[in-house]
């Protein structure tokens, strides 16, 4: 099985975020009310607890919040790619976001390191990875 692709299955929550995906574009909720924005996408803010929000179109920039190295892969996909990082992304947008860090060594990453976006084609989806800037 090494080499399958992991297609996402987008929920009614995070059906606006995958449909983002296809066009390469990173969307999040952000609160009406306060402006917080948001994920994972829910009904109710948890800053200020309104029901109104709207998706807004990050920028696909940010810093490395927290990482680990993964040196066995613990399924199938990961395999042929160990050793991997998975990453928090803390983007300018504000919202914390699990992923991976492809194109770098790990032994130069560290915790504020500069990160944007970059997309791994997944079924009619894009998937988001992150690579470290400069």
């Amino acid at each position: 099985m090494s080499g399958e692709v992991l297609v996402p299955h987008p929920t009614g929550d995070t059906k606006e975020f995958w449909e983002g995906c296809k066009e390469k574009r990173l969307r999040f909720q952000q609160c009406t009310a306060c402006g917080h924005v948001r994920w994972p996408p829910s009904n109710l803010c948890p800053n200020c607890h309104s029901f109104d929000f709207r998706w807004i179109e990050a920028s696909g920039r940010g810093k490395i919040y927290t990482f680990t190295v993964y040196h066995m892969a613990f399924y199938p996909f990961w395999e042929d790619k160990v050793p991997y990082i998975t990453a928090v992304v803390e983007l300018e947008e504000g919202p914390k976001f699990l992923s991976n860090i492809v194109g770098a060594g790990f032994q130069n990453l560290s915790c504020g390191t500069p990160v944007e976006v970059v997309w791994d084609k997944a079924g009619e989806y894009f998937v988001p990875r992150f690579r470290v800037v400069g």
